[in-house]
Formats: C-alpha cells, sequence, structure tokens
C-alpha cells in the first residue's frame, strides 16, 4: 500500500491508560484504543497501542506521516522524587536562593507545616564569583580561576545533573554559557541546563526553580525520548516524532530534550486544545473543559475559542489547592486546575472516621480491586462497578474482564464496614465525594480567574470524564454538558489539532513612555527569528503566524498582565493604543485602571506556531424523535442514592438529532457517558452528546 502522508499518529501516556488514536485525513479517527500504562517501560504500553490502532485500521507504521507524543514521564518524575541528583552555581553571595525562597510561609499560622521540596539541598548550592548589573553590564568579571575547586565541588555533592543561575543572567548570559562551556568540557557526562535558556526572565527564584526542575529530569527525559525514538524507528516510523509541550504546541524530540520542563502537563494540554476547537466548532464562547482520568482530574477555562494560559505554576503542592506550597515554574502553560481525582483514586476511612477519596491513585499497577490485578484498596471505578454505571460486558474493549463481586467486597469491607452501610451506599458516598471535590475545584478556579461557572457549558472527555460529568457539573451548577465523539481518548485526539509552535519570554526592562523602540524592535526581531528556527525543526515550510506580547504593569507594582503587540515594528506612535489597551485589561482584571500612574513592561515575548486550518462550524440539526431505549440496566440514583432501572444503548447505534431522557448509559468502546436523572441528552450533527439538565 503506498505511503499516505495524511496517516497520522497521536499516543498519550496517563498515569493509568496509554491513550492511541489514528487519524487519516484532516480529522476523521480511523481508530483508537486505550492500554494499561507500562510503568518500567512506557515504550512498551504505547506499542502495544499504536499496534492495535493500525491493525484495526489495517494500516501499517510505514504509511504513518505524523506522529506527535505526550506524556505524564516529566510531571510524574518531579512529583515522585524520581530524577537527578542536581547541584546548583549562583552567583557568589547568593547561595539561598532557594532557602530564602518567596521569604513567606505558604500557610502563615500552620505549625506543622512541611516545607516544600525543591530538590537541592544547601550542601548542593554552589557559588562562583562574577557579577551582572540588571542591564547586563559586567560588573565583576567570571572568575575562571575559580574553576577547579568548584569541579571538586561539584564532585563532592554525587551529582548527576547542573543548573546554572547567574545574577541577571536573562540580560546578559555570557558568563552562564562560558561557565556551561568550561564545565562541559571537564565533566563531558554531566547534564547542564542555564537559566538563560530555560527561563530567561527577572525574579531570580522562580528563575533557579525552572532551572532545578529541567535540570533534575534531563537525564531521564534525554534518556526516554532516545530510547521512544529508537523503538518506532526500528518497528518502521519514518516521520519524525513530535511532543505536546504544556502550552498546547508541539516541538522537536530535540528541543523536549533540552527544555524537558516543557512537556510537564503536556497530556492535559491536548485535552485543553480539543476543547477549545470543539467549542470553536460549535459556537460556544464559556466553556469549562472537564478531562477526568484514571489518576487525575483537569478542569480549564476556555473563552472565545481559546484555553486560558499562564506563565507560571506550581509542580508537586505539599498542601493541595494551597498557592505557594509547590515547586514555582516559569514556562508557557495551558492554565488548569489539577486534583487527584480520577478512577484509580483510593477511597478510604481516616482516622476521625470520615470517608476520604484520593490523591493517591491504585494507577494502572495494581489498579482498581476489580481489575483483578492485586488491588485491595476501593477505589472509584470500583464504585462506579458497583453503582451499575461501569458495565462488565462493555469496559475497555474487551481487553480484559472486570469482577463486580470483588469491588463490592472491597467497598464493604474497607468503607462499608466502618461506616454502617452496605457495598452500594458506600459506594454513592465515595462516587458523591470525588464529584464534589471536582466541583470544588472546578468553583475555586473559576472564582481565583473571576469568572463564573453558571453560563458555561461543560466539554467532558477522559476515560471517566463522561462518567461523572452530571454529577460534578450538577455541584458546580453548570446545566449543559457536551461529550465530544471518541471521549476516552479526548487529549490524544487533542495533539492532532495542535500546531508546532515555541515561545521565547525575555526579560527588558522599560518605562513605556521612555521605550527604546529601535532597541524593542531588534529584540524582538531576535526572538521570532529564533523561535522560527525551531518550529522550521518540525514543520519545514510551513506557513507561520507570529505572536508578540508585552508584560505590563504599574510602575512599583509587583504583578504584570499580558497586552498583545501590533505584528510590526513599534514606534512611538504606539504609546497611546498601548497605555489604552493595558487601562482597559487592568479595569477588566481589577474594577478600574489607576489615573495618573505610569506604566512600564517588565518582559516582551514572542510566539511562533504554525497556522491552523480554518474551523467548519457545526450544523444545526432537527429536532429529532425521542428514542426509547430497547435495553435498561439496574443502577443507583445518582440523585436519590436508590435503585432504578437505566436506558442502555450504545453510542454508535444513535443518530444525529437523538433525543433520550436520564437516567441512562450511553457506551462506548472506551467509556460510557452516564446521563444522570433530570438530564435530556441529544446528538448533534458532527456526533457529540448534548446534555441538558432540565429545572432544577
Amino acid at each position: 500500500m503506498p505511503e499516505s502522508p495524511t496517516l497520522r499518529l497521536a499516543v498519550d501516556i496517563g498515569g493509568t491508560f496509554t491513550d492511541t488514536v489514528l487519524i487519516e485525513g484532516a480529522d476523521r479517527v480511523a481508530a483508537s484504543t486505550k492500554t494499561l500504562t507500562t510503568h518500567e517501560n512506557p515504550a512498551a504500553g504505547a506499542m502495544e497501542g499504536v499496534h492495535r490502532a493500525l491493525t484495526t485500521a489495517g494500516r501499517t507504521l510505514r504509511e504513518v506521516g505524523g506522529f506527535i507524543h505526550g506524556t505524564t514521564l516529566a510531571t510524574n518524575a518531579l512529583i515522585e522524587k524520581r530524577g537527578a541528583t542536581v547541584a546548583t552555581i549562583t552567583t557568589e553571595g547568593f547561595r539561598d536562593i532557594l532557602e530564602i525562597a518567596y521569604e513567606r510561609r505558604y500557610a502563615q499560622y500552620d505549625i506543622n507545616l512541611e516545607k516544600t521540596d525543591l530538590l537541592v539541598g544547601r550542601d548542593r548550592s554552589l557559588t562562583i564569583p562574577e557579577r551582572m548589573n540588571a542591564t547586563g553590564q559586567v560588573l565583576i568579571p567570571l572568575d575562571e580561576g575559580a574553576l577547579p575547586g568548584l569541579l571538586d565541588q561539584i564532585d563532592a555533592t554525587g551529582a548527576g545533573a547542573l543548573a546554572i543561575c547567574l545574577l541577571h543572567a536573562y540580560a546578559n548570559p555570557a558568563h552562564e554559557r562560558r561557565l556551561r562551556a568550561l564545565i562541559a568540557a571537564a565533566r563531558p557526562g554531566l547534564a547542564i541546563s542555564i537559566s538563560s535558556e530555560v527561563s530567561p526572565e527577572a525574579r531570580e527564584f522562580d528563575r533557579l526553580s525552572t532551572t532545578v526542575a529541567n535540570a533534575y529530569i534531563q537525564p531521564l527525559m534525554a534518556r526516554y525520548l532516545c530510547a521512544f525514538k529508537a523503538r518506532f524507528a526500528a518497528e518502521g516510523l519514518a516521520c519524525p516524532i513530535l511532543m505536546m509541550t504544556a502550552g498546547g504546541g508541539m516541538t522537536t524530540i530535540a528541543t523536549a530534550a533540552q527544555f524537558p520542563i516543557r512537556l510537564v502537563e503536556s497530556g492535559p494540554a491536548g485535552g485543553a486544545i480539543l476543547a477549545a476547537r470543539i467549542a470553536s466548532e460549535c459556537g460556544l464562547d464559556e466553556v469549562l473543559s472537564f478531562d477526568m482520568g484514571g489518576t487525575t482530574a483537569k478542569l480549564c477555562l476556555i473563552d472565545g475559542g481559546a484555553p486560558q494560559t499562564s506563565r507560571a505554576f506550581e509542580i508537586a503542592r505539599a498542601a493541595r489547592f494551597i498557592k505557594g506550597s509547590g515547586m514555582p515554574v516559569r514556562i508557557p502553560v495551558i492554565e488548569m486546575i489539577e486534583i487527584g481525582a480520577g478512577g484509580g483514586s483510593i477511597a478510604a476511612i481516616d482516622r476521625l472516621g470520615r470517608l476520604t477519596v484520593g490523591p493517591q491513585s491504585a494507577g494502572s499497577e495494581p489498579g482498581p480491586v476489580a481489575f483483578g490485578r492485586g488491588g485491595s484498596e476501593p477505589t472509584v471505578s470500583d464504585a462506579d462497578i458497583v453503582l451499575g454505571y461501569i458495565r462488565p460486558e462493555t469496559f475497555a474493549e474487551g481487553q480484559f474482564t472486570i469482577d463486580p463481586q470483588a469491588a463490592a467486597a472491597a467497598m464493604t469491607r474497607v468503607i462499608g464496614d466502618g461506616l454502617g452501610l452496605d457495598a452500594q451506599a458506600a459506594a454513592d458516598g465515595v462516587s458523591r465525594i470525588v464529584d464534589e471535590n471536582m466541583a470544588s475545584a472546578g468553583r475555586m478556579h473559576a472564582v481565583e480567574s473571576g469568572k463564573d461557572l453558571g453560563a458555561r457549558t461543560m466539554i467532558a472527555f477522559g476515560g471517566n470524564g463522561p462518567l461523572h460529568a452530571c454529577r460534578v457539573a450538577r455541584a458546580a451548577g453548570v446545566s449543559r454538558i457536551l461529550v465530544p465523539a471518541n471521549p476516552g481518548v479526548g487529549s490524544a485526539v487533542g495533539f492532532l489539532f495542535a500546531p508546532v509552535s515555541f515561545e521565547i519570554v525575555r526579560s527588558r526592562y522599560s518605562m513605556l513612555q521612555t521605550l527604546d523602540f529601535a532597541a524593542v524592535n531588534t529584540l524582538l526581531a531576535r526572538m521570532v527569528a529564533e523561535a522560527r528556527g525551531v518550529v522550521q525543526q518540525g514543520a519545514a515550510g510551513a506557513d507561520m503566524a507570529v505572536t508578540r506580547t508585552a508584560f505590563m504593569r504599574y510602575h512599583g507594582q509587583g504583578h504584570e498582565i499580558e497586552i498583545a503587540l501590533p505584528d510590526r515594528d513599534l514606534a512611538p506612535s504606539e504609546i497611546a493604543p498601548l497605555t489604552k489597551a493595558f487601562e482597559t485589561a487592568y479595569a477588566r482584571q481589577f474594577s478600574r485602571p489607576v489615573p495618573g500612574m505610569e506604566i512600564e513592561i517588565l518582559n516582551w515575548s514572542v510566539r511562533v506556531a504554525t497556522r491552523a486550518d480554518a474551523i467548519q462550524p457545526v450544523e444545526a440539526v432537527p429536532i429529532g424523535r425521542a428514542r426509547d431505549a430497547p435495553e435498561t440496566r439496574p443502577i443507583i440514583c445518582d440523585v436519590t442514592g436508590q435503585r432504578r432501572e437505566a436506558a442502555f444503548v450504545m453510542r454508535g447505534a444513535l443518530a444525529p438529532g437523538d433525543r433520550l431522557a436520564g437516567p441512562a448509559l450511553i457506551a462506548e468502546p472506551q467509556t460510557t457517558t452516564f446521563v444522570g436523572t433530570g438530564f435530556d441528552a441529544e446528538v448533534d450533527a458532527r456526533g457529540n452528546l448534548l446534555l441538558t439538565r432540565k429545572g432544577n
């Protein structure tokens, strides 16, 4: 069979399942599958999924013209502390940047406060004499004579990776680059990250923390990416493999190996890209993306067809939901809230006799009790099985059988006996708690962003998202839910719609009124050229779009607002419109601008991305007939907690315009949509399920 450049593969390796999608043409899903993640060798589970998808479609790996990969490996390595031993080198006198951090406690009155683990102790915090000022002028030259002693100190730490973060290196990287070259020549086996490349922005602690995180996972990710690429090349893959990034774009394996910190949260980013595309297709201006997998749940706000983005987030928080308790990282990222609530989340009774769910997860190894893989603690999926929402006859494409009796026995033993409940009541409690946890996270995320969930449509996907969407929506005050086609592998599908892109941020402080336009235009031009060079490695000859942004604030403030820049050289005539744009954005966020205050710019950003194809809107569908499901299944009602019959239908049997009243189970090979009591489901022209709540 001739090669088909329109055949593309996406592989998303999650904490529990590995999702694989094969797309033919622009957006036709030729095959998709879920396989259990093989944590010891993630490429093995990925290869199994790829072979299964290709076999289903009757194609071969040699026909694939595009391959996109996202993985939780970088995230998990940081959370589980499985990276390299890292040493840091900072400017002499600044050894304690990590120890000092923000000079505050994230929970002021918590006497048992657990300090954030920033991966590098003081014994591995090294220094070297040198000094730059904030404009990049050399105050103290780099002391190369101190190198022999510094090398001895590095050797004594046993470090396998090095994070170099010198004062004001964002303004002038010369000392960092020279120091890296000298150390690399003397210690060629040492992985070295420098802050002027990883995160070239002002704010020393954030810059060092990001560089440490990059250095920590760099050896692991470099080995993994090399092995992954070699494994698929040996099987016949001829096209390059592109990696999904946290910012919602794709990059090359070479760039990913150099900056693996940008792969953190790459899987969830794919889900947000999918939700944004669906929102644009369906004309939805305000959306809440809800992605619930086997290990975590992710929620993201999407406005005007674009996910909310950020320049900073935290990894491995010591206290759930408390800002400042994690490791800060400054990279381009799609902003979302992620909590330990998935199908594998473990239910238990705490020492106060309260029912708790998560954040600990059974993952894929050993997995939920019903999977029969050695799991002994009941999970959310076990609860869904006991409640009747997951049916043994349609689960996981028939890859393995599930044991409802084992799930019920574990639910009774661990939860029911301690609370005086039977298996069904215990399972109902587990489901209610995990759904309320997710709804609370969504409400909090919306409040922090100054937005309301009530008017939003929830787009639910992931292996467990469609199962829990109705109860989460009810608790969050959302009345409308959309479940797309192939929801079980939604993040992987989203990979295939992401652009090849690269974003660069540089710090260059200036007052808006006295801006040096020639210098700024030169800086932006260099940044565009650098970003284009990275994008061209993965999409040579493609049409590219350039987005330029200034991070502005009132003089003396501590945080900035992103303001879009025109796609042309800046000139003095831009001062007035930029001032108006900033004041409008400031008023939108803080109710009113501050008259008479000077405006300053701290950072400049450039994003180069391949242009996306135009999105075709979904056609209107005539009101169809109410569908009477020929079959029913017994469930525990999500409102009353009592046993009742729910309609049961395979999703493939539904046609556009068909309507179905809840409670109902709409099953498909990789997940099931539970239409809760008080909801109606309808199929639109693209095959999306629209779930609408009736009254209160």
